[in-house]
């Protein structure tokens, strides 16, 4: 009995430390940060705090200014963007390679995208050019031109 009790103890513990992703409801829900109707599977964003709270982007680059704006990414459980090739799929952003090229649009006009893998976002550069960037590496090119554009 007290072995069912640990296990079933150990069960409720795990299944509380993980906090859902509430999947975007793309054309109905609006950006956290520029409102606007979130449609671009190709490029949406998504964070989750430690407490369990969503907020969905249209962007990466809105999701990104978000996170200066609150200066609270340490508070985050998952930060996540649409991976470009696999529309509508949430990849871990600290773990994705972005391009920043002007033949891909993107919503807020950054050019910004996420792939999930470097050796993608490589042959997607071959096609369209631009640079490659990592999580922090992109973060720091958004607030750079977010200042110029200020």
């Amino acid at each position: 009995m007290k072995k069912i009790i640990f296990i079933f103890l150990a069960v409720i513990t795990i299944a509380s430390c993980s906090k859902n992703i509430d999947p975007i409801v793309y054309g109905e829900e609006a950006c956290e940060f520029c409102m606007m109707t979130i449609v671009d599977q190709s490029h949406s964003a998504q964070l989750v705090t430690q407490k369990g709270k969503n907020f969905k982007f249209d962007a990466t680059e809105c999701m990104i200014n978000y996170l200066e704006q609150e200066n609270n990414e340490d508070d985050m459980l998952h930060l996540l963007s649409a991976d470009y090739n696999n529309p509508g799929k949430m990849i871990d952003a600290t773990e994705a390679t972005f391009i920043i090229s002007e033949n891909i649009p993107s919503p807020m006009g950054e050019f910004l995208s996420a792939l999930e893998s470097k050796s993608v976002a490589e042959e997607l550069q071959k096609q369209n050019g631009g640079n490659l960037y990592s999580w922090e590496e992109v973060k720091i090119q958004i607030k750079q031109h977010s200042k110029t554009q200020h």
